[in-house]
């Protein structure tokens, strides 16, 4: 993945690439539109948004898919959505507490921050939302 802060994109935007990851095929618009209570022509916006980024890329007639960087940033945003959330039940919030409490603020905490984390934490493998993924970052990570 090139160097990224994790800051980059809204909330909603992270939302939206997250949830084309875990469909795993093209999405259409109405799809992503119906999925998040929205206006087609909002997701339009966003999705172009996302394309002009480098994140997706549209397919006429079929929607949108990652790219390659897309698939690399969108495992990072749920990796990160797992960590935190792994923080919070190991604080005593239940499993669905806390993937509501994170997916409040998940897009302000930073990568670097998110691979101190990890390795604090001994690249854990599993949180409640599911199987935690490693990227170089994470597993070379040398806390100062």
């Amino acid at each position: 993945m090139e160097s990224v802060e994790g800051l980059e994109l809204s909330p909603r935007k992270v939302e939206y690439l997250k949830y084309i990851l875990e469909r795993g095929c093209p999405v259409r618009t109405n799809d992503v539109a119906r999925e998040f209570g929205v206006d087609p022509s909002t997701v339009t916006k966003a999705l172009a948004e996302l394309a002009g980024a480098g994140y997706v890329s549209h397919e006429p007639y079929h929607g949108v898919v990652l790219s390659g960087q897309g698939r690399a940033y969108a495992q990072f945003l749920i990796k990160r959505h797992r960590i935190l959330a792994l923080a919070f039940t190991q604080h005593g919030l239940s499993e669905d507490q806390a993937c509501t409490e994170v997916s409040r603020f998940e897009s302000l905490v930073s990568k670097d921050a998110i691979d101190r984390m990890c390795h604090a934490m001994g690249h854990p493998n599993r949180s409640g939302c599911g199987v935690i993924t490693h990227d170089d970052g994470c597993l070379g990570h040398v806390t100062d």
